[in-house]
């Protein structure tokens, strides 16, 4: 990845002087929200990192090389062009070589930032175990990703259209820890609480960087998962949303949606349907989650 892989010089002047920085996946700029909605939404999370003190580097595939740290034209490319790849692990090597566009998922994110020295992703809701998938099979790449990439994910929970509980489950196997931040529920994404309780929580920012730091001397290996719910005042009713994904799964059903096409068309209907509470749920959460995930981040270089 070496020769592929281009860091932003603000991002390498981080690296060299142990400045605390914040990796971004992009794939929410490309396909989890309208243009020109997610390109607003990452600028206004770069500017929330900054703000505490650390150094955002939102990373996606351009020109043939992986970008650590795009400047606002590159998101703007990536939020407003229609050929733009989504591009989890597995596609890395096939869209650099071919010169292709690509907004990278979080397990794609996760890989690229340990490559570059980045402890620390922010995202919106991780990847997970979709619905139905005792007989589809469709379990996202990031789980796996989080069992061998050691970076530290902040997220409101799994994306509110997955299996939470199947998600929890597939990751107490692979011993992936998922720390509850000032919460003892696993979040629901758009709404702060999914059912499912969690083992651990922390109460603030030092107490999640000593628990990621005894991960990492302990020599587990893998990442964490840091549940960050989402603010009390932008929450939606969790009954409202679980009616709205089981009549919208119904939909895809008919329709033949499936892979990676699924959850980017059940995002965009849930918009449609809410009229647009929805998005700036999103828009709340990604907040949060920055804030958060810089402040650890902070931490852990104290």
């Amino acid at each position: 990845m070496k020769t592929a892989v281009h860091i932003r010089k603000e991002v390498l002047r981080a690296l060299e002087t142990g400045r605390p920085i914040v990796a971004l996946e992009s794939a929410f700029i490309a396909r989890g929200m309208p243009y020109p909605d997610g390109v607003t939404c990452a600028l206004e999370l770069c500017k929330i990192v900054r703000e505490c003190n650390a150094e955002p580097a939102v990373i996606g595939v351009l020109e043939g090389s992986v970008r650590v740290g795009l400047n606002q034209t590159q998101i703007d490319f990536l939020g407003s062009s229609d050929d733009v790849r989504k591009v989890s692990r597995r596609d890395l090597a096939a869209v650099v070589a071919a010169g292709q566009p690509g907004a990278t998922t979080v397990s794609a994110s996760m890989f690229c930032a340990k490559s570059a020295g980045i402890d620390v992703l922010v995202t919106g809701g991780i990847g997970g175990v979709h619905r139905g998938a005792e007989s589809s099979l469709d379990i996202s790449a990031d789980l796996t990703e989080l069992a061998r990439t050691e970076v530290v994910v902040v997220c409101a929970g799994a994306k509110a259209v997955l299996d939470a509980g199947r998600t929890l489950e597939v990751l107490e196997t692979l011993g992936v820890p998922v720390i509850g931040f000032q919460t003892a529920e696993f979040p629901g994404f758009y709404s702060r609480g999914s059912g499912h309780m969690l083992e651990h929580r922390v109460q603030s920012v030092e107490e999640a960087a000593e628990m990621i730091q005894a991960h990492w001397d302990l020599g587990l290996g893998g990442g964490i998962v840091i549940a960050n719910p989402i603010p009390e005042n932008h929450a939606l009713d969790r009954k409202e949303i679980e009616s709205h994904i089981e009549s919208l799964q119904d939909e895809a059903d008919l329709c033949d949606i499936r892979g990676p096409e699924l959850t980017p068309f059940l995002l965009k209907q849930l918009t449609d349907r809410t009229k647009g509470r929805t998005l700036k749920a999103n828009f709340a959460l990604l907040r949060h989650n920055a804030q958060v995930a810089a402040e650890i981040a902070a931490a852990l270089v104290a």
